[in-house]
């Protein structure tokens, strides 16, 4: 089919040709334009999105750094003292590839919970174990705050656990030198003026975990002179307390039936933490009269 020449009606001379306005095609940026482009992003422009702040994690630390923060209060703290305490399923660093300890925080506070009901309670570490157990130590309660031996202090009696059963777990020589840092002499000594006795088995001599904490509260005192000979006022104390409890509570101690004989072991148990506080308060006054 032929094209038709398409008419041109003739204007005036020396017009101007009209030129349609051209369209703008509208060109939509990508969020990360501007920034791409180095210009300033609008912080109202919704179709940027900046992403959040990575949350920071506080850096762990290795056996050697921890033991660094905790000389500040515990002079006596040493790396073989953190195995120890982990050896005893006291707390549970991560390890990295390598088998190197790497200790959080959480860890941090937890063995300053665990050496302070060592040092201000004396508390044996089956014992302290279950005080974690319970949420001692956890945030709010008081324990990593300042003056929390005083606190303790003042605070209603501790109760013991008094057992009817077996000793308990046995440590050898070597295990209680290590968590004592006493010597060999002075455990001796100690067994020579009857601090401590020990149980002899094929030809070795183990401890259970209360004489172990005895070896350990006499260690610290043998740094301020205090000798075996010197202890033997703390023995004869505790037998004359013994001898009162026994007078108190023998007739249930004695009997045969269990619930019976139970209910004066927990009499036992409330009685001894209540001797034990009163002996405190006293020993307290008197040393208050020393100083005046």
């Amino acid at each position: 089919m032929a094209m038709q020449p398409t008419k041109t009606t003739p204007g005036p001379k020396n017009a101007t040709p009209v030129v349609a306005p051209r369209k703008e095609s509208v060109r939509t940026q990508s969020p990360g334009a501007e920034r791409q482009a180095g210009l300033p992003i609008a912080k109202d422009n919704p179709l940027v999105s900046t992403p959040p702040p990575r949350p920071r994690t506080a850096k762990a630390l290795t056996i050697g750094a921890v033991c660094q923060i905790l000389e500040r209060e515990f002079p006596d703290i040493t790396i073989s003292k953190i195995r120890y305490l982990e050896g005893e399923k006291l707390l549970s660093p991560r390890r990295t590839p390598g088998g190197y300890r790497l200790y959080s925080a959480a860890d941090v506070e937890r063995l300053q919970t665990i050496l302070r009901l060592q040092r201000d309670e004396f508390l044996p570490l089956r014992v302290i174990r279950q005080e974690l157990a319970a949420g001692r130590g956890a945030e709010g309660d008081g324990s990593s705050t300042e003056g929390s031996a005083d606190s303790a202090a003042a605070s209603s009696p501790r109760r013991v656990e008094i057992s009817m059963q077996s000793r308990g777990a046995l440590y050898s020589v070597e295990s209680v030198l290590e968590y004592s840092g006493a010597s060999r002499e002075l455990l001796a000594e100690l067994e020579e003026y009857g601090i401590i006795s020990g149980e002899k088995r094929k030809g070795e001599r183990y401890y259970d975990d209360i004489e172990r904490e005895v070896v350990l509260a006499v260690s610290k005192l043998a740094r301020y002179g205090v000798e075996g000979r010197n202890l033997r006022i703390f023995r004869t104390s505790a037998e004359r307390e013994v001898t009162l409890l026994r007078q108190i509570l023998s007739p249930k101690l004695r009997s045969r039936n269990p619930e019976r004989r139970q209910e004066a072991v927990d009499a036992l148990e409330n009685l001894t933490s209540v001797a034990s506080h009163l002996k405190y308060l006293l020993l307290v006054r008197e040393l208050r009269e020393l100083v005046q």
